[in-house]
């Protein structure tokens, strides 16, 4: 397929720039690849598409606070240091975007507000990319708690364009996040409460967790029309035995188990046996899906609505099949669903 097959006009106002009021409140659109029908529900009736022994499989990633803004020195020009991932914990060596790029060139130091924290720029990555050094006197413990404090909720602001709010510290993360280390939500996932966990407990539908610690490739746009040319970013996964357990239980009963979210789905399908069962797998994925692909495991996903062109909206298509999405894109539009990380979502069956 190519690049120019899912670009799609977008009203700015159906890009989410809030939360639904409470997770739950959020739209439902149903899609029903046998038959290609279509419901429009509310998020709370998704208990109503399974039945006992089914599962649903979460990524239980804890997006950590990405964000930070620090003074070079001298100049003391404010720059943008947005983490990406830790490179080596005994040099506090990490892997970071600056902005504005231009200005910051290796050897220069960044000082953070009026704490201790001191970075040295050692090397570049990309345009934007560098690593740098933390220079910091203390424990890991300390130099953890201090970058916590320092750090901003990575609420991805090319798209969610404003500025980073208290409230979306609690919403830009599913209630169960465990695992540090994303630095963006999972955010199919940030639709549930605790009550609908709890009514899945009731009804005995199983909840299964995948840790894929979600990177800022997700929100990356693809720029090269023929889509096997598009590298994806490596990504840390982690499929455990209890995990494959519950899945493979219910794949042998014939049960519906149903990927919550693209970056579980994901995971899934990099830990996939010779016998098209789950196996317990870790390390790290760059695999991109797009259409056509043969998923094994996952028989059901639910998704948010994305951006055009982007590697989500592809993976969603090769789950539900290119026409079908299409049209409930279609009709996502029409009837003003909310895109993006806050926005509504769609269960594919």
């Amino acid at each position: 397929m190519k690049l120019h097959e899912f670009k799609f006009e977008l009203p700015e106002e159906l890009v989410a720039m809030h939360p639904a009021r409470n997770r739950d409140e959020s739209r439902l659109m149903v899609v029903h690849r046998a038959t290609g029908q279509i419901e429009h529900r509310n998020f709370k009736d998704i208990l109503d598409y399974f039945d006992e022994g089914d599962v649903l499989v979460f990524n239980d990633t804890k997006v950590f606070p990405a964000r930070l803004y620090g003074n070079k020195e001298k100049t003391g020009a404010k720059i943008e240091v947005f983490l990406l991932r830790e490179l080596n914990k005994e040099l506090r060596l990490w892997d970071v975007l600056v902005d504005p790029a231009r200005k910051i060139r290796v050897g220069n130091k960044l000082y953070f507000g009026e704490s201790d924290m001191v970075a040295e720029v050692i090397d570049n990555t990309t345009s934007r990319g560098r690593t740098i050094k933390f220079l910091f006197d203390g424990t890991d413990e300390e130099f953890r708690k201090a970058l916590y404090e320092l750090g901003e909720t990575p609420i991805p602001k090319e798209v969610i364009n404003r500025e980073t709010e208290p409230a979306d510290k609690e919403r830009y993360q599913t209630i169960y996040a465990e695992h540090i280390g994303a630095v963006a939500a999972p955010s199919a996932g940030l639709h549930f409460t605790r009550e609908v966990m709890k009514r899945m407990e009731i009804k005995g539908v199983e909840p299964a967790f995948v840790t894929l610690h979600v990177g800022l490739g997700t929100f990356r746009t693809v720029d090269v029309e023929d889509l096997t040319k598009h590298k994806m970013d490596s990504e840390n996964f982690i499929v455990t035995a209890p995990a494959c357990e519950v899945v493979n239980k219910a794949l042998d009963a014939k049960k519906k188990v149903c990927a919550v979210g693209t970056t579980t789905i994901r995971a899934m399908e990099a830990s996939v046996s010779a016998n098209a069962r789950m196996k317990p797998t870790q390390g790290w994925i760059d695999r991109f899906i797009f259409p056509p692909h043969d998923f094994k495991i996952a028989n059901c996903m639910l998704t948010n609505f994305h951006m055009p062109e982007s590697t989500l909206i592809m993976l969603a298509s090769a789950f539900a099949g290119y026409p079908l999405l299409m049209e409930a894109y279609k009709e996502a539009i029409k009837e003003k669903y909310k895109f993006f990380s806050y926005g509504d979502a769609m269960l594919i069956l």
